[in-house]
């Protein structure tokens, strides 16, 4: 016999229904509701606890403790549920509200397994928090086809839930790919050759002029130096297509033609190139220079495509760790257009990426920042409107999301959401999701770690999860860092006993 929580009282709707109880049931838990020949489920969206003989009309706390000693713990408890949809026809909203009095049972654990059961190619992501019992699988083809954002302040548990999310996909030889920003997933153990980890190493060959002049950090107003450079830049992958010279770099090509022309201008003869010419001619050369000392490892001849290092099956890791935020904007935004245009192709031709990929974000907000334009962010948005078509899937991880655009995290039509406690953060990502009702986002700061807020198409309904702990080795959560003091305070000390050692070995008084 299943526990009765409480009964409805006052008017009630179609969409919430108010209750009280003497016992004290928990927000998020599931309850079932039958009247009018249906078996109504519900959530527990709200609680309050209060008592009639102790009200907000009495002033003395003596007066207090005198009634407490008389009536005892006399109280009640008032809520609100959540009217989630008839359990006997496919959670479909009833057209009747439930009648004052109706008893709200907790809904039965049979009843809330087969809910969250997906019939095939489910991803078991944890268990509920409120039955343990329950297990909690989402559906991969809504997942990847519709998006997913995966949002928490620093250490609730992002790193833990993405790796238990692309566990699952390799389960089912899905193929992702994870733009790591700090080199968390390089060393992350998902199982014996289910990992490929790339260098953010780019041909130049492949990549478009207005991406390599970005690098070249060439101001947007800067004409003549874009025009010079321009002319060099054609000219050198004219000459490496053609396969000449040999033994140059793409960079020191350009410069090679940029100094010819500079030198023809020095000529007294030559009346073609003004002087401000030669300035920007002069500019040019500087700011490549500079392009090779900090970007000169990510550009080589000898990378490949990124598209044809891509293994399908496979964590494909693309290390940013060693990159800064402006180099890995470019690198980033080169691979999602890549990877779009490729998937088109491939549905177009049979010809590019053969497989469907899952691309996930981490540190979305610096590609995608909320009120500054970045590459990184108009190709992300384009694959959260047109991905789904070409069977592109996008996860956006964010510590921040406040900082992260708002239009590409409407388009993430799934969620999951840790512990949040910044109200900026919430109000953020409420106003991205129509399905987190304001005493959901109540919830998010009270939140444990690896607890979350499901929701969205990949889950019939939404829900209050533990994620599971992700069974392999994570380098993304936090250090002990007294133990860190003290291995460095132990290695100082070896260091010092050796050097004193060495030191009196040659006769000296340490």
């Amino acid at each position: 016999m299943r526990k009765i929580i409480g009964r409805c009282i006052g008017e009630t709707s179609l969409v919430d229904v108010s209750f009280i109880s003497k016992e004290m049931p928990r927000v998020g838990e599931y309850v079932s509701l039958k009247y009018d020949g249906k078996n109504v489920l519900g959530m527990i969206e709200s609680l309050v606890r209060g008592s009639v003989s102790i009200n907000d009309q009495i002033y003395d706390p003596l007066t207090i403790e005198k009634i407490k000693a008389i009536e005892g713990d006399d109280h009640y408890v008032k809520g609100i549920v959540k009217i989630l949809g008839d359990i006997d026809d496919d959670l479909r909203i009833p057209r009747t509200p439930a009648p004052p009095g109706t008893e709200i049972k907790v809904a039965d654990s049979d009843v809330l397994k087969r809910i969250f059961k997906v019939d095939k190619y489910g991803l078991k992501l944890g268990n509920l928090i409120t039955q343990e019992e329950v297990s909690i699988e989402v559906d991969i083809n809504k997942m990847v086809s519709r998006h997913l954002a995966v949002l928490a302040m620093t250490g609730a548990g992002k790193s833990n839930t993405i790796s238990v999310i692309v566990d699952g996909l390799l389960n089912v030889n899905g193929s992702v790919l994870i733009f790591d920003m700090h080199s968390e997933y390089v060393n992350t153990d998902f199982g014996k050759d289910k990992v490929n980890v790339m260098r953010p190493q780019i041909n130049p060959l492949y990549l478009s002029f207005g991406e390599i002049k970005k690098l070249s950090n060439i101001p947007p107003n800067a004409y003549v130096q874009e025009r010079y450079f321009l002319k060099a830049y054609k000219s050198a992958r004219k000459s490496l297509m053609q396969g000449s010279p040999t033994g140059k770099d793409f960079i020191g090509l350009i410069q090679s033609k940029l100094e010819g022309w500079l030198a023809e201008s020095e000529d007294s003869d030559a009346k073609s190139t003004n002087s401000a010419d030669k300035k920007s001619i002069a500019d040019v050369l500087n700011k490549l220079d500079h392009m090779r000392d900090k970007y000169g490892n990510i550009l080589s001849l000898e990378a490949k495509d990124t598209i044809d290092s891509l293994k399908v099956g496979k964590a494909n890791i693309l290390n940013l760790g060693s990159v800064d935020e402006f180099a890995s904007d470019v690198v980033v935004s080169h691979i999602l257009r890549n990877v779009l245009s490729s998937r088109k192709e491939f549905l177009r031709t049979g010809d590019g990426l053969e497989f469907p990929i899952f691309l996930i974000m981490e540190e979305a907000h610096i590609l995608a920042p909320q009120n500054r334009k970045t590459e990184s962010k108009l190709w992300i948005s384009r694959i959260a409107r047109e991905g789904r078509k070409f069977s592109v899937g996008l996860c956006l991880v964010s510590q921040s999301p406040k900082s992260l655009d708002s239009d590409a995290l409407s388009q993430a039509n799934n969620m999951i959401i840790l512990r949040l406690v910044e109200p900026t953060d919430q109000s953020h990502v409420q106003r991205a999701s129509e399905s987190l009702s304001d005493d959901l986002i109540a919830q998010l700061p009270s939140l444990n770690i690896g607890e979350a807020i499901v929701l969205g198409l990949m889950t019939r309904i939404p829900t209050l999860v533990k994620i599971d702990e992700f069974k392999g080795k994570v380098s993304g959560g936090d250090l002990n860092i007294v133990d860190e003091w003290s291995k460095s305070h132990k290695n100082q000390e070896k260091i010092l006993e050796e050097e004193k050692r060495e030191y009196e070995d040659l006769g000296g008084d340490y």
